[in-house]
């Protein structure tokens, strides 16, 4: 099989682009919010995972996956929502991008369901300490809080993860077949696997919060 020339057929305008998708109806152009609904804070409420878009000031990107087993997403009031941060591995690429540049994009996803609640907005980072008490998990407060001026509240559908069948068991693939992280991490750095910890068993999974 030919390999592709993915230098070719470049899309560099609008108007190129407009041609091979169509123009959008102006119901999909109009169907964000500046503000959430009771219906759309219960969801995200009940949306476990959620993924942080984020850019610092040259336009580098970051996506940042994050979860709680109980959401613990804050809603101060329709135009504003709090985010908690977790100890992690202190890199911090969402939290520096902030600084450089506010505006993010978040995605959540409620576990099972096929819809998906999307948010964009302007965020800065609190370490108030009564908000982060607020969000504590298995008695310990968050160790930082994003607080996210609402933009753009919107409802994207279900095609993907229906595309995808994101939670259907039976499309699954076995565990053993994906790599893990301990054996993607000695490719990528050229390291010993044998010097590292067992494959799935590696010990951040034991300490979570």
């Amino acid at each position: 099989m030919t390999e592709p020339n993915i230098s070719n057929g470049r899309v560099e305008s609008l108007e190129q682009l407009n041609a091979i998708l169509g123009q959008p109806h102006p119901s999909i152009m109009e169907k964000h919010t500046d503000y959430t609904t009771p219906l759309i804070r219960e969801f995200i409420e009940q949306a476990r995972f959620f993924v942080l878009a984020t850019s610092d000031a040259a336009g580098n990107c970051d996506c940042s996956p994050r979860g709680d087993l109980i959401s613990q997403v804050l809603f101060p009031d329709e135009k504003t929502l709090v985010l908690p941060d977790r100890p992690g591995n202190r890199r911090a690429d969402s939290y520096r991008n902030m600084i450089e540049n506010p505006h993010v994009g978040i995605l959540f996803l409620a576990p099972g369901h096929d819809e998906i609640v999307r948010v964009n907005g302007k965020a800065t980072l609190t370490t108030d300490l009564d908000l982060l008490e607020s969000m504590a998990m298995n008695g310990k407060p968050a160790q930082l809080a994003v607080i996210v001026r609402i933009d753009e509240a919107y409802l994207h559908c279900a095609r993907a993860i229906l595309r995808a069948k994101l939670w259907d068991p039976s499309t699954w693939p076995n565990s053993d077949d994906v790599p893990s992280l301990r054996d993607m991490m000695a490719e990528q750095h050229s390291l010993r696997v044998d010097d590292l910890e067992p494959a799935r068993q590696e010990a951040y999974r034991k300490h979570l919060y």
